[in-house]
């Protein structure tokens, strides 16, 4: 299938700069080198122990949907990623349903991040601060810092990624260290973090690679450059699929080293933060702190960000008459900044953790909750690649069965299978959001007889 990227005369287009390892770093920033850090423990918990195997088992789900991604966004290089894959390549009230669920995650982004920094703070460092007061404090931070207009730089997210990378680094050497001294080879070498048959249940298995696929978030970021990189049907799909690689390889190898160094999950102190643990016993309470340090301040601009970018797309949608105008369309006089959305974004991560941490594992509950969005969109862009690929019959395009109809097909499932098995919480609080969903955009569409209202996705 062949589509023209020629812009008629006299309309200005980007100059495509970007190469393929332009995109590849910017994928590894984006999921970053910690990603299986906070995880580990709660995902331990889930899988009894087989952490490794279902971050390899999400990265064939991740995979099979990176090709999806970068075969769409070859096609498509536009701005909005699951939301304009399933608008063009399926139908636009999909698209807007695909879109309404990326709504979803942009809003739980400063909700899991809010109760990651909070659980750690209370339980690892000062425990005399109770959970809701370290909530509201950096819910108050971020919202504060985003009222007046902070934003974080490239140049700061790149020294952070510089130090992530020195202390991952740091980890990997020093749990070898650990392993080959108390017990030589035999302590590098061992299946039981991939398959203990003390513990292997199938069922736990499933439900945990839900979580697990966490690891991956953000992969998808990648193809929102498309317009800018050097031959982009190729370099796309290349980055996408290299990214998850880097990530899947990388995050297996740290957790496997932690269940090496640790094994019994059972025994640590707290789940939301076991690897600082593990950290601790290879390195002492220099790497705890370390770890500690980048998490924390990982995790703060995560959501400050997260913060922000959820405010805009609210503004974007209120300013095109997708949600009310005179809330989601409101700018602070003289500037640029969305103040109602941020106020309600900062309430409502606020109340969510609140709320979460009463119920019991919050951060798992936020991780699944946030799942249920992401694997939708995955569902939706797998099914708008088989479609647009393997049904479709485009003049000069010669049909192959294996990558237009098997891959993406296989992948729609796949991803169906762990979407299924997200906990009882998510798909309930999902399910709501979504049938709200469904009404509004029935409603806004005369009963789905006219195209919905575009959501713009490109500032984000």
């Amino acid at each position: 299938m062949e589509t023209s990227t020629a812009a008629p005369a006299g309309i200005p287009r980007l100059r495509r700069t970007l190469t393929l390892w332009d995109l590849i770093f910017y994928g590894i920033v984006l999921i970053q080198p910690i990603a299986p850090v906070p995880l580990y423990g709660v995902a331990q918990k889930l899988s009894d122990g087989h952490f490794v195997t279902i971050i390899l088992i999400a990265l064939f789900a991740m995979l099979i949907t990176a090709v999806s991604y970068g075969r769409m966004g070859a096609l498509y290089p536009t701005a909005g990623s699951a939301y304009t894959y399933v608008g063009k390549g399926l139908n636009p009230h999909l698209g807007f349903l695909a879109g309404w669920a990326m709504i979803l995650d942009y809003l739980l982004q400063p909700l899991i991040n809010t109760v990651w920094i909070a659980t750690a703070l209370h339980e690892r460092y000062v425990h005399q601060v109770p959970f809701e007061v370290w909530a509201a404090l950096i819910v108050g931070i971020m919202t504060v810092l985003n009222l007046a207009g902070v934003k974080s730089s490239s140049n700061a997210n790149k020294v952070l990624l510089a130090i992530m990378s020195v202390v991952v680094v740091f980890f990997v050497v020093l749990a070898i260290k650990f392993l080959y001294g108390g017990q030589g080879w035999a302590g590098l070498f061992s299946l039981q973090p991939l398959y203990d048959p003390k513990t292997f249940n199938s069922n736990k298995i499933l439900t945990a690679t839900s979580f697990a696929a966490l690891t991956y978030i953000g992969f998808d970021g990648v193809t929102t450059l498309a317009e800018d990189v050097e031959n982009p049907k190729r370099n796309v799909l290349l980055a996408v699929v290299l990214t998850c690689i880097f990530a899947g390889v990388c995050s297996a190898f740290e957790s496997y080293l932690g269940a090496r160094v640790w094994p019994d999950w059972r025994s640590f102190p707290n789940l939301e933060t076991a690897f600082m643990d593990i950290c601790s016993r290879v390195g002492g309470v220099v790497l705890f702190n370390a770890m500690g340090f980048i998490l924390i301040v990982a995790a703060f601009g995560s959501g400050l960000t997260g913060t922000l970018g959820a405010a805009r797309l609210l503004f974007g949608m209120g300013r095109d008459g997708v949600l009310p105008r005179k809330f989601f369309g409101h700018l602070k006089p003289g500037s640029s900044t969305p103040t109602f959305n941020i106020l309600l974004i900062g309430g409502l991560a606020f109340v969510g953790a609140v709320l979460l941490n009463y119920i019991g594992s919050a951060y798992q509950h936020a991780g699944e909750l946030l799942n249920f969005g992401a694997f939708l969109a995955f569902m939706g862009v797998n099914l708008a690649c088989f479609w647009q690929f393997g049904v479709r019959r485009q003049q000069g395009y010669e049909r192959r069965v294996l990558a237009d109809v098997v891959l993406p097909f296989i992948g729609f499932l796949f991803c169906g299978l762990i979407w299924i098995n997200l906990n009882i919480i998510a798909k309930t609080v999902g399910g709501i959001w979504f049938a709200i969903g469904i009404l509004y955009v029935g409603y806004k569409t005369n009963w789905f007889r006219s195209s919905p209202v575009m959501i713009d996705f490109s500032d984000q």
